[in-house]
């Protein structure tokens, strides 16, 4: 039998013509490429609602569907942007180091002081408290966790560091590169620094963060310690 061609169709028939299911799906549960646009206003309030759930019900009690009731949204607006509470949380909390920047103020000690003020106050937060805790906790069982709280959180903050080392080569305190292999290993080391000292102090500790301590902690980072210098030097090498 020779296949049937379709015959085309008016617009009075397109416009009557009921919907098939396909159409309905297509409608009801729009792809990320065609529809309406993401609300930006949505977002927030959805990462909002995941901090604020995390830190008065904790991991455990924290449901989808929680989320999207506390955001005001549906849940298939939830689903669509992030299909697992993992991703979420992990969403929610990057978020917050969104905020984190690093300006130049003329010198490292000065640059590192400053970020690291900003980091202790976010630090301080009672849903950032719980939201890190709560990850911490959650990816030392699950690896895809893990590497999602790396790709999401650690790596694009180490772009602070990046910029910091970037600015105080620029005034001539730091010299060049002297290969970027050494440079990646270099930043990895000082992000790590920084961050896991503060982390530690605050969340495990429970210890408070000062000025003072601040400029101790930033001091010691970038100066040996006394004596060092001299005896590292009289040292004899293999």
């Amino acid at each position: 039998m020779a296949p049937t061609t379709p015959q085309p169709t008016t617009p009075q028939q397109a416009a009557t013509a009921p919907a098939s299911p396909t159409d309905e799906a297509a409608v009801d549960v729009p792809s990320r490429g065609k529809g309406r646009p993401r609300s930006a206003t949505a977002d927030r309030a959805i990462l909002d609602a995941t901090r604020a759930a995390l830190a008065e019900i904790g991991w455990g009690g924290l449901t989808m569907g929680h989320v999207a009731t506390r955001a005001g949204v549906a849940k298939t607006t939830l689903y669509r942007r992030w299909p697992s509470k993992n991703e979420l949380v992990v969403d929610a909390v990057a978020s917050l180091f969104d905020e984190l920047e690093i300006a130049d103020l003329g010198s490292l000690q000065a640059d590192i002081e400053a970020v690291v003020a900003q980091f202790a106050d976010l630090l301080a937060r009672p849903e950032t408290q719980a939201a890190l805790l709560a990850l911490f906790a959650e990816g030392s069982r699950d690896p895809q966790l893990r590497r999602r709280i790396r790709e999401r959180i650690v790596d694009p903050q180490k772009h602070l560091v990046q910029l910091g080392r970037a600015n105080a080569q620029a005034r001539g305190e730091l010299g060049p590169d002297r290969d970027e292999d050494t440079a990646c290993e270099e930043i990895d080391i000082i992000f790590d620094t920084i961050a896991g000292t503060v982390e530690h102090r605050m969340l495990v500790s429970g210890e408070p963060i000062s000025p003072a301590w601040i400029r101790r902690f930033t001091t010691l980072l970038l100066s040996p310690l006394p004596g060092l210098t001299a005896a590292l030097a009289e040292t004899p090498h293999p």
